[in-house]
């Protein structure tokens, strides 16, 4: 038996083609920030993304890669261990227009250089990913909310847990 290529102008496989193209888009970025690659952001993030970091009781908004990867770098310095899991993906693809929605939930392992003692966090990304004229998928547009982090050592619970933020797919897919 001889492969065959799948043919993108079939919706069905363009979908297919790009749903594993936006997999490995996420994956690499959470390659980038466990290995601290700040310089690779630049091949994943639009120069114009516009990114909003809300870790609940404060608000950040960065556009593109550079800024990102700043801030990024400043917040996990005080981790001896820091790394970046992606714990389930959800995507809405217009592989026609090129366009693509993605909720991500994430958890960050972690280590305090302070005391050693671990923490973790968890959060969710709404995404807005858009297929270039090069026919690679970057990030055009994110959004970032923590739901649950683990708790101060004073408190009896072990974590903290916040309202799950829940943007619409289609919200995110439709907004050009």
């Amino acid at each position: 038996m001889t492969p065959t290529t799948p043919n993108p102008a079939v919706p069905d496989v363009a979908e297919a083609v790009a749903y594993v193209e936006l997999q490995r888009l996420e994956s690499r970025y959470a390659d980038v920030v466990t290995r601290r690659a700040w310089g690779e952001l630049a091949e994943l993030v639009r120069a114009d993304c516009p990114i909003v970091v809300d870790v609940r009781h404060t608000k950040f908004e960065f556009t593109g890669p550079t800024e990102y990867g700043e801030f990024i770098d400043r917040a996990i310095q005080r981790f001896s261990v820091f790394e970046f899991v992606l714990l389930n993906m959800v995507f809405r693809i217009d592989a026609q227009r090129g366009v693509a929605a993605a909720r991500v939930y994430m958890q960050e392992i972690r280590q305090n250089v302070s005391d050693g003692r671990r923490t973790d966090a968890y959060g969710v990304y709404h995404d807005r990913l858009e297929q270039g004229s090069d026919g690679r998928w970057r990030f055009a547009r994110r959004h970032y909310r923590s739901f649950a982090r683990t708790a101060e050592p004073r408190v009896d619970t072990d974590l903290d847990v916040f309202e799950l933020p829940v943007i619409p797919l289609e919200e995110i897919l439709g907004g050009d």
